[in-house]
């Protein structure tokens, strides 16, 4: 598990989040889609899509190359995923937010201490061995799956409602970029603090969109949100792609 390989993976910048929020509002309104709208359940609907997730992960771990497609396939899978399995853990089996975010939050910290004390580095930026890459995947899993919790946990249980709760953890990564640029704390800290925290953002922004109006949403419903990240979606990796094959 150990072979040596080529940097898979993206530049961070700028278009890298604003690609994550609109992979992670997807997934939400995507896994919606089939446990809710199409009414499949969270159970069904989280093998559907850790399905697709393991298809997708095994073709990035294959490819011998960073490809902006197959890399924004996997997030999206994962972002989907992780939506049902914590609605499932939530709602199905009945732990609620509050504690299956504390479930999710220990997993995550375990991943990465693993993974610190296997690979000696929790860098994003530099991952040049399929275990690296593995471990990489599993703790963007688990934080997408963390994520949906927390997001559900300020939408319904906070008191915040979809806006409130977006406006919160929008706050909270514009303080995360001040302290990228202006403070010495750990880059790799900020990026996992980050990358947990959009999660919430793009599941308050995507239940925003789709929900009732009179729960607080614009009511485009799911499919119409769907279809319109997807298009979003698209533009911004093939602008991705042309960049990278006219280099």
């Amino acid at each position: 598990m150990s072979k040596t390989v080529l940097n898979k993976l993206p530049e961070i910048t700028i278009a890298f989040w604003i690609t994550k929020i609109c992979a992670t509002t997807l997934g939400e309104t995507g896994g919606d889609l089939l446990a809710q709208t199409l009414q499949l359940g969270y159970l069904l609907s989280s093998i559907i899509f850790l399905s697709l997730f393991f298809l997708a992960f095994f073709i990035q771990i294959c490819s011998k190359k960073y490809s902006p497609i197959t890399y924004w396939l996997v997030i999206i899978t994962t972002s989907t995923a992780g939506t049902t399995i914590s609605d499932f853990m939530d709602r199905t089996l009945g732990l609620g937010y509050a504690k299956g975010s504390l479930i999710l939050i220990s997993m995550l910290i375990c991943i990465l201490l693993v993974w610190k004390a296997t690979e000696k580095s929790l860098s994003v930026t530099a991952i040049k061995s399929v275990r690296s890459e593995s471990f990489y995947w599993i703790a963007i899993l688990v934080s997408n799956t963390l994520g949906t919790a927390l997001g559900d946990f300020l939408a319904d249980n906070s008191g915040l409602g979809f806006s409130g709760g977006a406006i919160l953890i929008g706050t909270l990564l514009l303080l995360i970029t001040l302290a990228h640029f202006f403070t010495k704390i750990s880059s790799i800290l900020l990026f996992w603090l980050a990358f947990v925290l959009t999660r919430p953002f793009g599941a308050t922004f995507g239940d925003f969109l789709t929900k009732p109006i009179d729960k607080g949403g614009l009511d485009f419903g799911t499919s119409i949100s769907s279809l319109c990240l997807c298009i979003i979606m698209f533009v911004l990796v093939f602008k991705e792609f042309k960049k990278i094959n006219h280099k």
